[in-house]
């Protein structure tokens, strides 16, 4: 079944802003060979944009910008809100045009992430979202989408149509983590929790890549995380484009998502940049990462 058909049974608006994400998801991997090298730039955060970056966040927003449904788009790589003055619709978007960017230079798997609030106001709890999706450039390219009727994952084949891949998938208890940060950063509770986990029989699976390393984990369980550092409480990844709506997709899937202390789906934005800790991924491994941080371990 093709992409467009399995939308046809979900909210219209929702169809056609995933249809969009498609099409220009095929625009951004041919860039791939075009696009790949560092811009000289930086963004909001201080971190180095290869090209790729700026183009592949042009690329969608004028994207969102012609369709007429998109009233305002929240990009990783841009500093304010933007926007859109002629929509006649009311959606707003949380976009990573890039995610894993670090890992293109080594031709290792990257992703793009769409967060979809048909409010309009992107600055709300993750659980106010109402569909979510991602595309992974790997040795396929891939898109995974929930609008809160399963989670379901499309390949892209030789002719260019996304196809069914795996229809409502459930993420399994498992047995892979991966874990940002340097180990001599972690936390005590975080360590231990680590340490729980391999003694379980965890297998350390991490690229580098959210997107890539979020997918292994929808498949095969487990849990991703980017935790709270000695020096950094509050993590590295931002809430509104990268952790809210992965962990609106786990939770579709069946699986979970906290900061240590709560879902990442009930905190507020209180800013463009909003970084929180995560563990996203079976629940399992969820409630045993909220029994450490909280030091009920």
């Amino acid at each position: 079944m093709r992409l467009e058909e399995h939308l046809k049974s979900v909210d219209k608006d929702i169809a056609c802003l995933i249809n969009l994400v498609a099409e220009k998801a095929k625009v951004i991997q041919w860039g791939f060979l075009s696009h790949n090298f560092y811009a000289g730039t930086e963004n909001i955060y201080g971190e180095e944009q290869l090209e790729m970056d700026k183009w592949a966040d042009r690329i969608l927003f004028e994207a969102f910008e012609e369709c007429g449904l998109v009233k305002t788009v929240a990009s990783e790589e841009q500093a304010e809100i933007q926007e859109i003055v002629k929509a006649k619709g009311t959606w707003g978007i949380t976009l990573d045009p890039l995610d894993g960017v670090s890992c293109v230079e080594t031709n290792l798997a990257v992703g793009t992430i769409v967060g979809m609030f048909n409010e309009g106001n992107v600055m709300e709890k993750g659980e106010k979202m109402d569909a979510a999706c991602y595309v992974l450039y790997g040795p396929l390219t891939t898109l995974v989408y929930t609008a809160k009727k399963g989670v379901h994952e499309f390949v892209m084949n030789k002719d260019g149509d996304f196809v069914l891949r795996k229809e409502n998938i459930k993420m399994p208890e498992g047995n892979i983590y991966g874990s940002g940060g340097l180990n001599k950063d972690w936390t005590p509770e975080h360590e231990k929790y680590i340490k729980d986990l391999e003694k379980q029989g965890y297998k350390l699976r991490y690229s580098g890549s959210f997107a890539a390393d979020f997918h292994q984990v929808l498949y095969k369980g487990g849990v991703f995380t980017y935790p709270a550092l000695k020096e950094k409480p509050n993590g590295k990844l931002r809430l509104l484009f990268e952790c809210n709506p992965m962990s609106f997709i786990a939770k579709e899937a069946g699986g979970d998502s906290t900061n240590g202390e709560q879902s990442i789906l009930s905190i507020k934005p209180e800013k463009l940049d909003h970084r929180v800790p995560i563990y996203v991924g079976s629940k399992g491994a969820i409630k045993l990462a909220e029994e450490y941080m909280g030091g009920k371990k």
